[in-house]
């Protein structure tokens, strides 16, 4: 399918508010995780650590095409995402740190950041998972007739898991309130897409079981919030689910361990050229919308909220030993389990 192509028109949808509110969130996220990837150079914190640098507009498009009662769940480069949805980046930070005051008790790490508040249903490690759990999540909201919506995002790899074709006949059998989201950055860790299937536009994964599917560019914040709002109607309407295979790109390699041989430097120079943070920003200076100081100070504002992410996560507790055997079942809500 080919992918839409951005009009003045389709331009004049958004207004200065919007612009603005994706240019800080994004400035964010990208601040956010270029301070976690030095951090994690310099043994701040373990475990693995997966950055979203150059994916950020496909968290903001939708963020501004949902609504706030709307589930978000997605893999495990999940730092972006929960920022998007307006966390304060310091307990997001403390949970990289495995400290107590992190969003998760300092239990899940970078992997496994979660905020009921705001209705993240969380990052998961292993790949793939959050595709049934997300149309689970959406038969609740069906079931419960709440007219919320659910986002659930994936890598182009986690497609490959036989989990996802049981789940989409279920959630078009079902008309489930569910976008399946891919954010196709054309890397499952080091193998391209194109190493892995006869058919590199995945957006077709969804046709034979009729669900409507779309190619949108990841790199416009512009083309993700309008296909989330037709997908999330969608979906209120009951008529069920969308794929979307949002095509976007990191600049840093799958993990922080990753030495990115298998591409080239002139592969990310071109995707840098379409940077999200820098069509934001084109369109803010052209139309006006900020002076040079207000988008100074903007970045002085989102280098203050990440510092002081770090001094918070510094000085936070670790975890108490007497946490190791909470929040594994919830006994008062399933007394059965331990019975």
């Amino acid at each position: 399918m080919a992918k839409r192509r951005l009009t003045t028109k389709t331009k004049e949808k958004f207004d200065k508010k919007t612009y603005m509110f994706w240019y800080e969130s994004m400035l964010l996220m990208r601040k956010f995780e270029e301070k976690a990837g030095q951090l994690y150079t310099m043994q701040k914190f373990g475990g693995f650590c997966h950055l979203y640098i150059g994916q950020e507009a496909v968290v903001a498009g939708t963020v501004t095409a949902t609504k706030k009662d709307d589930k978000h769940m997605t893999a495990y480069r999940d730092h972006a995402h929960p920022l998007g949805l307006g966390m304060d980046p310091k307990y997001v930070m403390a949970e990289l740190y495995g400290k107590a005051t992190g969003c998760s008790k300092g239990k899940g790490g970078s992997m496994h950041m979660f905020d009921k508040e705001r209705n993240f249903m969380g990052g998961h490690g292993i790949v793939g998972a959050q595709i049934p759990m997300g149309a689970g999540v959406a038969f609740a909201e069906k079931y419960n007739k709440t007219g919320n919506a659910v986002i659930c995002s994936m890598g182009d790899g986690a497609v490959r898991q036989g989990a996802l074709h049981e789940t989409f006949n279920m959630a078009m059998n079902w008309k489930l309130p569910v976008v399946f989201v891919i954010e196709n950055n054309n890397y499952a860790m080091g193998t391209s897409v194109e190493r892995t299937t006869n058919m590199t536009d995945l957006s077709t994964l969804g046709l034979s079981y009729g669900m409507p599917s779309e190619v949108v560019n990841g790199m416009k914040c512009e083309d993700v919030h309008i296909a989330m709002e037709k997908a999330t109607a969608r979906a209120r309407k009951g008529d069920g689910p969308t794929l979307l295979d949002i095509r976007t790109y990191r600049y840093k390699g799958h993990s922080m361990s990753d030495p990115q041989k298998y591409r080239t430097k002139e592969e990310v120079a071109k995707y840098k050229d379409q940077d999200p943070i820098a069509n934001v920003l084109d369109v803010i200076r052209t139309k006006k919308y900020a002076t040079e100081a207000e988008l100074e100070a903007i970045g002085k504002k989102v280098k203050q909220q990440v510092e002081e992410s770090v001094k918070f996560a510094e000085e936070s507790p670790l975890p108490d030993a007497s946490e190791l055997y909470k929040d594994v079942y919830m006994q008062e809500d399933y007394p059965f389990i331990l019975d």
